[in-house]
């Protein structure tokens, strides 16, 4: 099974919120996820925006899981390095 670390989709239109999930990169983007990490609030306080769990990415992507461009530049945003 290859892992993907990418974004699901919450919230309502014009007020969008994600959850950073791993999932296997054949599922739909709102479909089962193995495990969630974290979450992405875009229109919240900078300080509010991004939150997860950082030990968790990492043992993800030492286990062969890959982010996406999205994931990526978040995970950057607060220095974990890929």
């Amino acid at each position: 099974m290859s892992a993907r670390i990418r974004l699901k989709k919450f919230g309502t239109k014009k007020r969008p919120y994600y959850r950073i999930v791993v999932i296997d990169k054949r599922a739909p983007r709102d479909g089962i996820t193995i495990e969630e990490l974290g979450y992405y609030h875009p229109i919240e306080a900078e300080d509010k925006q991004i939150v997860f769990d950082a030990d968790r990415v990492k043992v993800w992507l030492q286990n062969g899981a890959t982010a996406t461009d999205t994931v990526r530049r978040i995970l950057n945003k607060k220095n974990i390095s890929l």
